[in-house]
Order: C-alpha cells, then sequence, then structure tokens
C-alpha cells in the first residue's frame, strides 16, 4: 500500500497536481496585485473588479415590500420580500420560470417582455425592485445593469450593450404602467450574496463582508474603498467591487494547462476551471488518463474507464465519499485491483485538495485586500453559497484547512463562514430597499 501511494503522489508532483506545487505566498501575492490593477484601469488585469455603487447599510429597511427578480442560468424567478422587525426576510408570491432565450435565440423586445410578463402580477405591490442579474455586466452610477455577454446556453445577442433595468421599465410603459416612481437595483448573484450576509443574525460584530459561490462557476465580491478604485470618481465612503475572481489568471502545472487548451476559451477563466463544478470532473478525466498513460493505473482500469469518460464533478465526488459503493461508476473501474483503487482515491484527492486551496488564496486574498479581520473579536463575515462547495467531499474541509493555515495563523486576520438560504433573493431584496435611502 506505501509503495503506490508513493508512487501516485510522485506523478501528482511530477505534473503538478499535488497543492505542494502551489506557493501560497506567492500566489497571494500574484492575486492581490491583479486586484489592485484591476481596480485602477479596464483591461489590466485578468480580474475585471468591477464597481457596482452599491454599499452596505447597517440595517435592512423593515416593512417595505420590494419585487425581486433573480435571472440566473435558465431559470428565472420572481417574488415579493419584506423584512419583518426582527430582519427575517418574508417570501411570497414566488414564481419560476424559463429564461428568455434557453430554448432558441430571442429578441431583445422578446427578452424583455418575458421580464415585464412575471412582473405585471406584482407591479402595484411595490416601487422598488431588486434585480439580481446573474451574467457578466458591467453596473452603472444609476444601479443599471448592461450585459457583458451570455454563458449557461442564453441566447440573446441583441441584450448586450442594452441596459436591463430602464428597458424593462420602458416594457412596462408601453403595457400602461406608471413607472414613474418605479426604481430597479440591478445587482451580481455574488454582490447578493454578500448583501445576504449582511442582513443574517450574528451574535458578534462583523468587521468586513464577502460574498462567495462556487458552483457551477465561481466569483467573489467585498467592500472597497472609493479611494482605492481609480475607475470611479468617488473618493469618499466605499461599495462593493465584484471581483470576477474566476478569472484569475494562474496555471500551477502542465495537466492544467492541457485541460485549459481543451475548453473553448483557454486563456479565460483558469481559476474557474480549476475549482468549479463544470470543470472539475473533466480536470480529472485528463489527470487520470495521464496517470493511465505512465502505467500508475492498470490496462483493466483503462479499458473500463473508456466506457465512462469524461467523468463529472459528482462521479469524481462519490468516489471519494464512498470508495466501495460498487454502484459507482470509478469504484467498479477498480475492482479487482487495490492499487487502482488506492491510486485512483489519491489523484482525485490531490485535486481537491488543490483546489481548496485555490479557493482558500482567492477567499484570502479578498479579506486582506478588504483591510478588514483584524480583530479576532470581529471576523469577516464570509457568505458562502453553491453547491460545489458544500456538496464536493473534502472540498470545504480542505478550503478551511488552508485559510486557517495561511490567514488566521500566519497572517492573522479572522473570519467566520455562514451558509443563508436563498441568498440571491435575499440580497436583491437589499439591494432594492437600498435605493428608498438614495
Amino acid at each position: 500500500m506505501a509503495d503506490i501511494i508513493a508512487k501516485s503522489e510522485a506523478f501528482l508532483t511530477k505534473w503538478g497536481v499535488s497543492p505542494a506545487s502551489i506557493d501560497m505566498g506567492e500566489l497571494l501575492s500574484q492575486f492581490t496585485d491583479e486586484m489592485e490593477r484591476g481596480l485602477v484601469e479596464e483591461g489590466q488585469s485578468s480580474l475585471q473588479m468591477i464597481p457596482t455603487y452599491t454599499k452596505v447599510f447597517d440595517k435592512v429597511k423593515k416593512g417595505e415590500s420590494v419585487i425581486v427578480l433573480d435571472a440566473g442560468g435558465t431559470n428565472f424567478r420572481t417574488c415579493l420580500v419584506t423584512f419583518d422587525e426582527q430582519g427575517i426576510a418574508h417570501i411570497e408570491n414566488f414564481r419560476k420560470t424559463a429564461m428568455p432565450g434557453v430554448k432558441q435565440e430571442v429578441s431583445a423586445k422578446d427578452f424583455f417582455s418575458c421580464f415585464a410578463d412575471e412582473v405585471e402580477r406584482l407591479i402595484d405591490k411595490s416601487d422598488t425592485l431588486g434585480f439580481c442579474f446573474s451574467y457578466a455586466a458591467t453596473i452603472t452610477e444609476n444601479h443599471d445593469g448592461i450585459p457583458l455577454m451570455f454563458s449557461k446556453e442564453i441566447k440573446a445577442p441583441e441584450v448586450i450593450g442594452q441596459p436591463v433595468g430602464a428597458n424593462l421599465l420602458v416594457e412596462l410603459a408601453r403595457r400602461g404602467y406608471d413607472v414613474s416612481k418605479k426604481k430597479v437595483a440591478v445587482l451580481n448573484d455574488t454582490v447578493a450574496t454578500l448583501l445576504a450576509g449582511t442582513a443574517a443574525s450574528s451574535e458578534v460584530p462583523y468587521s468586513g463582508y464577502i460574498g462567495f459561490i462556487l458552483g457551477t462557476g465561481t466569483n467573489t465580491a467585498y467592500m472597497e474603498a472609493n479611494a482605492k478604485i481609480g475607475k470611479v470618481r468617488e473618493f469618499e465612503g466605499s461599495q462593493i467591487v465584484n471581483v470576477e475572481s474566476g478569472n484569475f489568471d494562474y496555471c500551477p502545472g502542465p495537466l492544467d494547462r492541457a485541460f485549459f487548451d481543451s475548453t473553448k476559451q483557454p486563456e479565460q477563466y483558469h481559476l474557474e476551471k480549476m475549482i468549479s463544478g463544470a470543470y472539475l470532473g473533466p480536470l480529472s478525466t485528463i489527470v487520470i488518463e495521464k496517470a493511465i498513460e505512465e502505467s500508475l493505473l492498470s490496462e483493466t482500469f483503462a479499458q473500463r474507464f473508456r466506457e465512462v469518460a469524461p467523468i463529472s464533478t459528482t462521479v469524481m465526488s462519490n468516489y471519494l465519499e464512498m470508495p466501495f459503493n460498487t454502484g459507482y461508476a470509478l469504484v467498479a473501474c477498480c475492482e479487482g485491483n487495490e492499487d487502482d483503487a488506492i491510486a485512483l482515491w489519491t489523484i482525485i484527492n490531490s485535486i481537491i485538495a488543490k483546489a481548496g486551496k485555490l479557493t482558500a488564496a482567492n477567499l484570502a486574498a479578498t479579506v486582506l485586500k478588504s483591510g478588514a479581520g483584524t480583530d479576532p473579536r470581529r471576523p469577516v463575515c464570509i457568505n458562502a453559497d453553491g453547491t460545489t462547495f458544500y456538496k464536493t467531499e473534502y472540498l470545504k474541509k480542505y478550503t478551511e484547512y488552508y485559510l486557517h493555515m495561511y490567514l488566521q495563523l500566519e497572517r492573522k486576520r479572522y473570519y467566520r463562514f455562514v451558509r443563508i438560504d436563498d441568498s440571491p433573493t435575499i440580497g436583491a431584496a437589499i439591494a432594492g430597499l437600498s435605493l428608498l435611502n438614495s
């Protein structure tokens, strides 16, 4: 057993798959440098560092209802949200439909018409709308969002460059509604996740807030002083910055590069391609195929693996979770060969450990850049959302391990994870209500 583990670890070190291949000090320095460059000028960094013109308020406005729209993935959700006197969000009149542009390409007119169809049923309930728009978009000073591109199979090219909040109101006005008092706050889902963290009850005061998503993709958001954001004209106060951290340009090893080159956009979203749910499985496939090529895994395993490859993130996670469950595809690939089973576990575990270290670097750099968390009594609140983070075996565990080691023990910064259900909805509601203060 010791021999096959040693051989597996030597293979992982050779190809840069081991978490030890990542120099955390160097990585944190590179990450924070990229953040600073992205704050100063467009196009100078792999991190877009998008200003959101959204602040964090000490208290959420109580008793006021807000219409919430949530356009994310392939679903479009609408509801009405009201915070009671205890600050608890009450979600009512919830409805989910398909996002326009999923099945076929739609015009801009049809795109905004679909949104208006869902808002109409709630239009008399509130004059404020919080719109969680989970696609890459520039946020304007008046809190509108201008799409830069669509992902997740949405086909609506005419909408690129069109302010979504303004166009929604135009469509509602065309239908005869008085929208003169209506206000729309458009925000990214990661920004909404940060805002949801501000509304969570806590027995300790927080010194800062971070929104973090690790699901199909990944991203972070944090609070930054306006004086440090060269792309904005304000020099007083602070605002939430959408880091777009999944695009961080970093490549620890040759197999990561081989995987990047196999994707549609090989020069973009490097961090996302090493840690997120859409990519961990396919990345593992490349690593396992290299292990087969170098005879670390047997020919019998190779024949069986060809029948199930490429594997998904769920499939690789299942193997770590229950490596003796013969109902799982990768367990069946190893049947009858203990060395194959141990080598495969060591490989997949290392890929997850490396992903955890990279995730910790993302969060650690964001905490450091925020300047918060220096007082252990007042930690940074990290509201973490996303099924990959919580459901991929060992990923959260490794992330917390590396954060504790490199952020808390070495750099004396303190943080606390929270998990808030319906974070995008709650955060969008808070953003909509914040317009009442502006």
